[in-house]
């Protein structure tokens, strides 16, 4: 049968209204109320200025309206001692807060914050983001048009690993928006507990997600029980990927359309960058035709890892140390928690002193 063509005009007509509907339905998903956040933790934007938060000890997946769609004049990101500034905005002191996450807004460049008031388990989530001429607000949850979605099967809300923590929390490690769905990497009750799931938006049913399943060269083993800790969509041979790392620190692939609901799923090793080690945060970008992920670290610093060709590293299916995809560790990054995109040229950096302060810094992306 031959296929139909369109002329360009109906194509762009179509494109047009499929996105009005998309926004006018996503619009329609969302009730004003008290959005009733357990914790505040993983971020992520989506269209329309809406911020989803990952709640992991309700074990829900927040849509927040932030009706924050246009760039903000006198806006700046770059805020020294801002651990302090977000204290007192509080009202309590610096080590009394967690800074959980930092996503910058790509319509308005507005920095949000995922905060905990207190340390232990009662702790207050709050979100905070900058404001005019580097001053910070808190997002109010009380009237705030939201949705929200359960995940069906996080781990139990008393389960405890084996230190002692409450693995609800792990329940949502990491987010991102893409093509009309969040993804949600973290921990579920299944055996294989490492999961992966794509909630769509607006919100509906979700899934049991796919259990997720690596080769841990610097461990030697396979492991299931081990939640992805950062990850970033990516495209390899124009295939859409997950680009997952994990603590010790494989770097991993997963071919997106393998991901189905209930699937087990095994990933491809790629890398082994370094053991004693948790990643924190990944941004992609581009700079004189090469891709490049920029990947912060808990005791590794800043590494630079080139994206190019990445179908072409053979899986790593033995004990190793660190080899595969090549890196360099920024040696003039030191202390960086957070990371996230500031737009095309630059990334902003949550950084934290020898002395223990915070301060939020912009980068040229190097």
């Amino acid at each position: 049968m031959q296929k139909m063509r369109l002329p360009l005009l109906a194509v762009t007509i179509i494109a047009v209204f499929a996105a009005t509907a998309f926004g006018a339905s996503a619009a329609a998903s969302l009730r004003a109320g008290k959005a009733e956040l357990r914790s505040a933790g993983p971020l992520a934007f989506g269209p329309d200025g809406v911020l989803f938060v990952g709640d992991g000890m309700g074990a829900t997946l927040f849509a927040l309206d932030t009706g924050d769609t246009k760039a903000v004049k006198g806006e700046s990101s770059e805020i020294a001692g801002i651990g302090s500034k977000v204290a007192a905005l509080l009202g309590t002191a610096e080590d009394q807060i967690l800074i959980n996450d930092m996503a910058v807004n790509p319509a308005s460049k507005r920095v949000y914050l995922s905060v905990s008031r207190g340390r232990g388990p009662d702790a207050t989530p709050v979100i905070v983001r900058t404001a005019e001429a580097g001053k910070l607000e808190i997002l109010s949850l009380e009237n705030i048009r939201h949705s929200s979605v359960s995940l069906p099967n996080a781990p139990a809300a008393d389960a405890k690993s084996r230190g002692g923590a409450p693995m609800r929390l792990e329940a949502i490690t990491d987010l991102a928006f893409v093509d009309g769905k969040v993804i949600v990497a973290g921990l579920s009750n299944e055996e294989f507990a490492s999961n992966l799931r794509a909630v769509p938006y607006p919100f509906g049913a979700v899934d049991k997600g796919a259990s997720v399943e690596i080769f841990h060269g610097a461990h030697g083993r396979f492991e299931t029980n081990a939640p992805v800790r950062t990850f970033t969509p990516y495209k390899i041979k124009n295939q859409d990927h997950i680009l997952a790392a994990y603590t010790c620190t494989p770097l991993v692939a997963f071919p997106m359309n393998e991901l189905a609901p209930g699937k087990k799923v095994m990933g491809k090793t790629i890398a082994e960058l370094g053991n004693r080690n948790r990643p924190l945060d990944m941004v992609v970008y581009k700079k004189n035709g090469e891709n490049y992920i920029l990947m912060n670290n808990s005791s590794r610093g800043v590494m630079k890892i080139k994206g190019e060709n990445l179908d072409s590293y053979p899986s790593i299916t033995k004990q190793t140390d660190i080899t595969g995809v090549p890196y360099e560790t920024l040696a003039g990054l030191k202390g960086v928690e957070q990371l996230d995109r500031l737009d095309d040229s630059r990334v902003l950096m949550l950084v934290k002193s020898d002395s223990g302060a915070f301060d939020l810094k912009a980068l040229a992306l190097p």
